[in-house]
């Protein structure tokens, strides 16, 4: 099996957006919502792609693999870093290696514009998820996510 990672664009939305349903069935703070999610995939891939990354993982003509990153900056860093968001793999394709090579691939996207680190939120009971970072050097923090709607 040939994995290729690319760099996303808007025309791939449409086989994107079903590993996002398969990612919020796991997440129990997020509902999937096709256009909202759409909307989101769309935003991020607008613009020259400075501060933001949607990678892919291609096997034949299917898309069964995606990760995104953005950079914001760290005063207590002191730095530009960068957020990881969205690393799902189809689950027919699980276990092949392929979220590994996603996230090497927003790694050196990373290094490459010279963030030195990158950090990323995962559901608590996704213990799969948690179990992988772990073994990819991934530390867990005190900190935990406060989030506020301003609707």
């Amino acid at each position: 099996m040939k994995i290729i990672i690319k760099e996303a664009r808007p025309v791939d939305i449409d086989q994107m957006l079903p590993l996002l349903a398969q990612l919020f069935a796991i997440e129990q703070d997020f509902e999937f919502n096709p256009g909202s999610q759409a909307r989101g995939l769309r935003l991020m891939l607008d613009g020259c792609g400075k501060h933001r990354t949607v990678k892919v993982a291609w096997v034949n003509d299917i898309i069964v693999g995606m990760c995104t990153a953005q950079t914001r900056i760290s005063t207590a860093l002191g730095r530009i870093t960068a957020v990881v968001e969205d690393l799902v793999v189809d689950r027919e394709y699980r276990n092949k290696g392929i979220a590994t090579l996603l996230l090497s691939a927003i790694e050196d996207w990373a290094l490459k514009k010279g963030i030195k680190s990158i950090s990323l939120l995962a559901d608590k009971d996704n213990h799969n998820g948690l179990d992988f970072y772990n073994k990819k050097a991934w530390k867990q923090t005190s900190l935990i996510c406060l989030v506020k709607s301003l609707d």
